[in-house]
């Protein structure tokens, strides 16, 4: 069964591994841990005690906020667990003027079965930011 939770300061980096495959510079346990932590609202899936998905929003806590990461381990994903994330994250969200966030392309019906809509938008990118 899997359980959720909104407090990351019951969690330690070593319940952070498996992660952001296929980036080329993946996040540190130790800089997941920490993104976490400092998040407007962050919510983890857990198997037992191993943290198998998660989801962030960062906010001005007013008007905006944004969900740069929603992540599901490999042998997790297709049993709803990145959905039931993003439910929960999007409680309550109807107090804010906007909720963003930027996915690659083959993601955008995924999003969009949530009942979000695609935007044009911009970003620039730091690769370097992650290197350990």
């Amino acid at each position: 069964m899997i359980d959720y939770s909104e407090d990351p300061s019951t969690l330690d980096p070593s319940m952070l591994e498996g992660f952001f495959v296929g980036w080329p510079a993946a996040p540190s346990p130790e800089q997941h841990l920490a993104v976490l932590r400092g998040s407007f609202r962050s919510i983890v899936a857990l198997d037992g005690g191993k943290v198998v998905g998660f989801v962030n929003m960062i906010s001005d806590g007013v008007l905006t906020a944004f969900i740069p990461w929603l992540e599901v381990l490999p042998g997790y994903q297709g049993q709803g667990i990145g959905t039931e994330l993003m439910r929960r994250v999007l409680e309550g969200s109807e107090r804010f003027y906007s909720v963003d966030l930027l996915c690659d392309e083959e993601l955008r019906p995924y999003y969009e079965k949530l009942g979000m809509l695609r935007v044009p938008g911009m970003t620039l990118r730091h690769r370097s930011a992650l290197a350990r």
